[in-house]
């Protein structure tokens, strides 16, 4: 349902407002004014102003659009330079990837999860807000979905796809620079 049906069920679909129009039109007749005229012209000027009133969210942000990209580009960086630090040898050589603990996996795994899911809810101010929820999600599946199924199970056969999920992230965070 888009926005000029929405307006137009609440102003003139729906049973209360449906009787007020018929009030209002046996009026109309009664002093001898045209109802359908007033009506269409009603309907008109509503849409027009429901779409002057209600501009896309990233248009509301003016002058200070700059925010919301200079933090798209400080998530880009995070999660680059998080995923550079967590296969940066800070263990000595014989500590391997596959010697790390599934509760290390789980808690870093929960906090970019809650991280980008706080991300999601200002994806409305991107500029393609769809784009960037798109990316957002697909990410989150890709790279949350597979640590979390290696923390619980242990079954590092799906790792593959975790790098996929990163990049997606970088990118949903790029999304608020265009």
């Amino acid at each position: 349902m888009g926005l000029n049906d929405a307006m137009n069920y609440v102003l003139f679909n729906n049973p209360v407002s449906s009787t007020m129009w018929s009030m209002a039109s046996q009026g109309a007749k009664a002093v001898g004014l045209k109802p359908k005229a007033i009506a269409q012209t009603a309907a008109t000027h509503t849409t027009a102003v429901a779409q002057q009133a209600l501009p896309p969210l990233w248009k509301l942000l003016g002058h200070n659009r700059h925010i919301v990209r200079l933090a798209g580009l400080s998530g880009a960086a995070a999660v680059v330079i998080g995923a550079y630090g967590a296969h940066y040898h800070f263990l000595p050589e014989e500590e391997d990837m596959q010697q790390r603990d599934p509760k290390q996996i789980f808690e870093m795994t929960n906090r970019y999860h809650f991280i980008h899911s706080l991300a999601l809810m200002v994806a409305p101010f991107a500029r393609r807000p769809y784009l960037t929820t798109a990316l957002m999600l697909s990410g989150m599946t890709l790279f949350c979905g597979t640590c979390y199924y290696v923390a619980f199970s242990n079954d590092r056969s799906v790792v593959k796809l975790t790098p996929m999920g990163g990049f997606l992230l970088i990118f949903a965070w790029l999304s608020f620079l265009i």
